[in-house]
C-alpha cells in the first residue's frame, strides 16, 4: 500500500491533484489506515498515471472520464476509444494548423519590416490593422 506523498512522487502528480481527482471521480475512494491517511494499491498507480498520460497528451477531464469507463470494460469494442483519440488528434491537427498559419503571418510581417523607423514599422503596422494580415487567425475554428 502506498501513501499518497509516495504516489504522488512515483507518478509526478501533485498531491493536490490526487484529492481533485478523488473527488471529481477520477480517481476511486482510497482505503485507509488506522491514523486515516490515504492508502493507495498497485490499481490506483496505475489508474493514475493513466490519467497523468491522457493529460499530457491533452485530452480532457471527461474524455479521460470516457476513457476510464471503457477501460474498466475490456470485453467492449475499442471503437469508442478509438472515436475518442481520433477526436483528440483532430483537435491537435486544427491547432497545428492555426499554428502554421499564424507562424507563416510572422514570418510575412518580419520580412516586409524595412528596419527604418518605429513609425515605418511593418510588423507595428500588421498588428494595428487587421485587415492587413492574411490569414483569419483570430476567428474560432469548428
Amino acid at each position: 500500500m502506498l501513501a499518497i506523498g509516495t504516489l504522488a512522487r512515483r507518478t509526478g502528480t501533485k498531491v493536490q491533484t490526487i484529492r481533485y481527482y478523488e473527488e471529481i471521480g477520477l480517481m476511486p475512494e482510497p482505503g485507509r489506515s488506522r491514523g486515516g491517511q490515504r492508502r493507495y494499491a498497485s490499481g490506483d498507480l496505475d489508474r493514475l498515471a493513466f490519467i497523468r498520460h491522457a493529460r499530457q497528451l491533452g485530452f480532457t477531464l471527461e474524455a479521460i472520464r470516457e476513457l476510464l469507463g471503457l477501460a474498466d470494460n475490456p470485453e467492449r469494442s475499442c471503437a469508442e476509444v478509438d472515436a475518442i483519440a481520433r477526436r483528440r488528434l483532430h483537435e491537435v491537427e486544427a491547432r497545428l494548423a492555426r499554428l502554421e498559419a499564424l507562424g507563416t503571418e510572422l514570418r510575412r510581417m518580419i520580412g516586409e519590416c524595412r528596419h527604418d523607423r518605429v513609425a515605418d514599422c511593418r510588423v507595428l503596422e500588421v498588428l494595428q490593422d487587421h485587415a492587413e494580415c492574411l490569414t483569419d487567425h483570430d476567428r474560432p475554428q469548428a
